[in-house]
């Protein structure tokens, strides 16, 4: 799979791999993002899946793909860090918004970080359709937070720290999406880096929240670690998918696609959280998902 992989980087059928990819990440992320939420405190949900991807991750990285090379061990260090912070964040956020509220502006704001991260760091360029793309995306989480200022009364009393910390989070998302993407480039075979990437990021967020696991009924426990184990198959495709992608196509255009997981997000948190959406705050998820297409397709 590895050597089918890389044969086919820099070409035309890498590319549409990667377009499938990434469209792939965009519903897992969504579903992912509502087992975060769900009914159960978003840092025990977390700390649930890493532990689970941590464990299942561990045969893998020692046994079934290639050791890192030397010089991966300073990016894995980074990685986690990086990921740790993000993750922190991200519970924050969930704490204090609802799921439709937070999540779009967390997705929405990481491709704008990430094509500036791109840039710099791959010398990435973007056509003025990406651009006008790019604005699009933009202007929807723009139009988006200001409904939800004026309009959403649930968590009302938090919604404003809430929406600085979702746009703090996406600049994470920025940040672990170019930092990974360079990681997976460094090593001669990318499911070494995936391998063990879970299994060192599986261990922050239990550690961190260790304390109250303690305090958790047998009765809320079970359900919480059922949830953990979906979540982290959930994560391994939806991480790995636009990983994988990132190394195919350009880490900007991935990127963008991916937060086509806004529209999905939102039938979730309609269909399965029962979170009210509404016309406005529906065509501005979509505006948001058709910035990342033309963003894409533009190129």
């Amino acid at each position: 799979m590895s050597a089918y992989l890389q044969s086919l980087e820099g070409t035309l059928a890498g590319q549409d791999l990667a377009l499938a990819l990434a469209l792939l990440a965009a519903v897992l992320h969504a579903l992912f993002g509502a087992l975060q939420k769900g009914r159960h405190d978003p840092w025990l949900s977390r700390a649930a899946i890493d532990a689970n991807y941590g464990l299942i991750a561990v045969p893998f990285a020692l046994f079934a793909v290639p050791w890192p090379e030397p010089h991966m061990w300073p990016i894995f260090a980074g990685a986690v860090v990086i990921h740790s912070v993000y993750k922190v964040l991200q519970a924050m956020t969930y704490s204090r918004g609802a799921f439709t509220v937070v999540y779009p502006v967390v997705r929405g704001t990481g491709p704008f970080f990430t094509v500036i991260g791109a840039g710099l760091v791959f010398g990435e360029t973007f056509a003025p359709g990406q651009w006008a793309g790019l604005g699009l995306l933009v202007g929807g989480i723009l139009g988006l937070a200001a409904w939800n200022l004026v309009h959403v009364t649930v968590d009302r009393a938090t919604l404003v720290p809430a929406l600085g910390l979702a746009v703090a989070t996406g600049a994470m998302v920025a940040t672990y999406t170019t930092y990974d993407a360079y990681g997976i480039r460094a090593t001669a075979d990318p499911f070494t880096f995936l391998a063990w990437f879970f299994m060192l990021d599986g261990v922050f967020i239990p550690a961190l929240t260790w304390r109250r696991w303690s305090r958790l009924a047998r009765e809320e426990a079970v359900p919480l670690l059922k949830r953990g184990v979906l979540g982290a198959f959930v994560a391994y495709f939806s991480f790995g998918s636009i990983m994988l992608a990132t190394r195919l196509d350009k880490v900007g255009e991935a990127a963008a696609l991916r937060e086509t997981s806004t529209v999905f997000a939102a039938l979730i948190g309609w269909l399965v959280l029962g979170e009210k959406v509404g016309p406005v705050r529906a065509g501005l998820m979509a505006l948001i998902a058709a910035g990342a297409v033309i963003m894409e397709f533009a190129g």
